[in-house]
């Protein structure tokens, strides 16, 4: 059996019917010109099939003991009943097969919770798309994989050739062993001598650095409550109470969308600042829109929880390795470019956090800024305590065209989490010349979550117009 670390199994501890904690991801695909579409997709889904031996967790289930009933401690154990076909699954949609339909059976799936007796994931091959189409949808759960590591996954199955041609079930173990071969750089190994080693001495100064790296890191968040550093943002601190910040129920509103990269790049760089705050940035506008139009925008700006990527160059095997800055929106702001200025600044300020420690450092922290969400939801306040408003995720994706046994991969449209005191939740995943938008709500909690998308177009334009690009 493998043991769960913290964070994996914080995500189970946190889930229940209300609050899934999987992630999904949707793709879309156009046929390659000429084909039977019915004989090309059950090709598909009988390379899907074809897994036997299958990677690492995809024909795992969470042991069955005491302490993980009890949520205390997961491991990984061998499914003895392992059944390919339960989770590998073939649906159409209603006609007339718009995105509309799409999105409603995307939000359908994502609401319901993967059952732990089984490997916690499942793949939905969907047909019956207007315009020469095709889906797919890859359900996972976040103790399994983070948003870097289901990329990989997403791209092991992938060409950049319309010839290419991959005759393996992408799940199976020797497609990841030759992806990882593909990829990884090869690496000479180092033999240690004494002059490689260091001292004792050495160590024990290491280790002590470490930990005040660690406790400075700390202490800058607790200044932060002190009235220290007006830029940097914390857990907890000046979080506004909103709609968005509401009790969620199971039920999930999935719309997603597509824009120009260098459109979102260049309104950044005209505003002196980088792609992720010009996105920020975009998102900040068009909530402050979308909670203007329902007469519900907080006096104090919102806060939102940015993912951070720990993972080292190379890492294809960790499950989660991923950190947080909390970022101010400042959606208070009616000016365009004050909020640009404030998120930008924050997010220097969140950086220059993480800047100062190494990546085994940067993740024990993270765990240690986290544990106090796992303990608030163990005695349910989240509800009246939220850490933050809402997460906005950028996971980079492939940089140029690809596609999958000759259909083209026109977008990847991922599908995240929503908690209690966070109904909605905005991931992005870059995409040759695109970023992919997919924002996922609570139904109850945000029923027209379908109008942010014209708040992001417009807040874009917005922003456009102020940097005299247009």
């Amino acid at each position: 059996m493998t043991r769960l670390n913290i964070l994996d199994s914080s995500f189970l501890i946190a889930e229940n019917r209300e609050t899934p904690m999987h992630t999904g991801g949707v793709s879309l695909y156009s046929y390659p010109k000429g084909v039977d579409k019915r004989k090309f997709l059950n090709g598909l889904k009988e390379i899907l099939l074809a897994g036997t031996d299958l990677r690492p967790m995809f024909n795992q289930r969470l042991s069955n003991n005491l302490l993980s009933k009890a949520n205390l401690t997961f491991s990984w154990e061998q499914d003895q009943d392992f059944d390919i076909e339960y989770h590998i699954r073939h649906s159409a949609l209603p006609r007339p097969g718009r995105y509309r339909e799409l999105f409603a059976l995307i939000s359908r799936l994502h609401s319901t919770l993967l059952d732990r007796n089984r490997p916690l994931w499942e793949m939905h091959l969907i047909e019956g798309l207007a315009g020469n189409q095709f889906a797919t949808y890859l359900k996972t759960h976040h103790c399994m994989l983070d948003g870097v590591a289901a990329m990989h996954l997403t791209d092991s199955m992938l060409s950049a050739s319309n010839r290419g041609r991959v005759n393996q079930s992408p799940l199976s173990l020797e497609a990841w062993e030759h992806y990882k071969k593909k990829n990884l750089a090869t690496r000479k190994a180092v033999s240690a001598s004494s002059s490689d080693i260091k001292s004792l001495a050495d160590k024990l100064t290491e280790q002590i650095g470490s930990g005040k790296n660690l406790a400075q890191a700390v202490m800058k968040y607790a200044n932060v409550w002190l009235g220290g550093n007006p830029a940097l943002n914390a857990p907890w601190h000046a979080v506004p109470r909103s709609i968005i910040s509401s009790e969620v129920t199971g039920s999930r509103r999935f719309v997603a969308q597509s824009w120009p990269y260098q459109r979102i790049r260049a309104a950044g760089r005209a505003l002196g600042g980088t792609l992720n705050d010009a996105v920020l940035a975009m998102c900040a506008g068009g909530l402050r829109r979308y909670l203007l139009q329902s007469g519900a925008l907080p006096n104090k700006p919102l806060k939102a929880m940015v993912p951070i990527s720990l993972r080292v160059e190379g890492d294809l095997e960790s499950s989660n390795a991923v950190g947080f800055i909390v970022a101010n929106l400042a959606t208070h702001l009616e000016d365009p470019g004050e909020r640009f200025t404030t998120i930008r600044e924050s997010m220097l300020a969140g950086k220059e956090l993480y800047s100062g420690l190494s990546a085994g450092e940067a993740e024990l922290f993270t765990q240690i800024a986290m544990s106090p969400m796992v303990i608030s939801k163990l005695l349910s306040l989240e509800k009246a305590l939220p850490a933050f408003n809402l997460v906005i995720s950028n996971v980079p994706g492939p940089k140029k065209k690809m596609y999958w046994n000759g259909a083209r991969l026109d977008g990847i449209y991922p599908a995240s989490i929503v908690v209690h005191g966070q109904s909605l939740n905005i991931t992005l995943v870059s995409y040759g010349d695109q970023l992919d938008f997919g924002i996922i709500a609570c139904r109850r909690s945000l029923p027209s979550i379908q109008r942010l998308l014209d708040c992001l177009e417009d807040t874009l334009s917005e922003m456009e117009e102020f940097a005299g690009l247009v």
